[in-house]
């Protein structure tokens, strides 16, 4: 058996199915709901949001703009417009409470793709993981804004495979399959966790703004860990967990990296995480104290 299996059959047997899944559940409804939201205009006609994850107006209304897309306009020559400006600054205002890769566990249609291939890839006993180090997608993230500004192109929406699932799913994927599959293979077979975890630019450039964000997942019983390891099996950038749970110091998991994806709640078997606030978890809290 995995050890990400594993991890989760303590769970279950300590915490009952629900508990030991609520937040991967909750997570799927929210990413199911996001895409269905943006694909029922075109399909059925209710416009309850015009446009993709990129740039879309809600309820005909109020402006959404992705400021990594806004930003590569900027640089390739695109005069500022005040309607962009306010959807940016929504959705920054959104991740500095939310944490900025909550798009990443929580929004993007993507992840649903790598979480499907690291499944896969546990329960086919796949060892190999060919290590690609973690900052490479800083790198990435710099080159797509160089390429902006050399061709004055949005350069990284010819390659993003977020844009070319939903084009897909709504025109037919073509080409687009070619990116998707692409991320499918690279997780399956050649890295764990290796599009978002290590080279994807949309989650760098969030994990940058959402790094001071309000909502954190705690590590608020500590004293209670078993070093079962199970949320370091589960999570997707487990390097996050470490300060938090056998630090001296805040119990907060504080990196940019951390998607607030709940796994590491869901996977404990002794129940010693649990979503909160930076304001209710400080450096040097009493052991007993119990973050709310």
């Amino acid at each position: 058996m995995s050890l990400f299996a594993n991890g989760r059959r303590l769970a279950v047997a300590e915490r009952g199915i629900w508990a030991a899944h609520r937040w991967w559940v909750l997570r799927r409804l929210v990413q199911i709901g996001a895409l269905a939201t943006f694909m029922a205009g075109p399909w059925l006609g209710v416009w309850v949001v015009r446009g993709n994850f990129a740039a879309s107006e809600l309820l005909g209304t109020v402006p959404l703009a992705d400021p990594y897309i806004w930003l590569q306009g900027f640089l390739a020559g695109a005069a500022p417009v005040g309607v962009g400006l306010l959807g940016v600054g929504l959705i920054v205002a959104l991740y500095l409470v939310l944490g900025g890769r909550a798009y990443c566990g929580w929004i993007c249609p993507v992840n649903i793709v790598t979480d499907a291939a690291f499944w896969l890839r546990e329960k086919l006993g796949i060892s190999r993981d060919r290590k690609i180090d973690r900052r490479t997608r800083w790198g990435i993230l710099a080159a797509t804004l160089v390429a902006s500004i050399a061709t004055g192109t949005i350069a990284w929406e010819f390659l993003n495979p977020v844009s070319a699932l939903q084009r897909g799913l709504i025109f037919g994927m073509g080409a687009g399959w070619v990116f998707v599959l692409a991320v499918f293979v690279l997780d399956l077979l050649v890295t764990r966790r290796g599009w978002c975890g290590h080279l994807c630019p949309v989650g760098a450039f969030y994990g940058a703004i959402g790094r001071g964000s309000l909502l954190r997942v705690s590590a608020a019983r500590r004293e209670d860990c078993t070093h079962c390891a199970a949320c370091f099996n589960v999570c997707p950038e487990p390097h996050v967990i470490a300060p938090a749970l056998n630090g001296t110091g805040t119990r907060l998991i504080l990196s940019g990296d951390c998607q607030n994806c709940g796994a590491c709640i869901d996977s404990c078997p002794v129940d010693l995480f649990e979503m909160t606030t930076r304001l209710h978890a400080e450096p040097g809290q009493s052991s007993d104290s119990k973050c709310s």
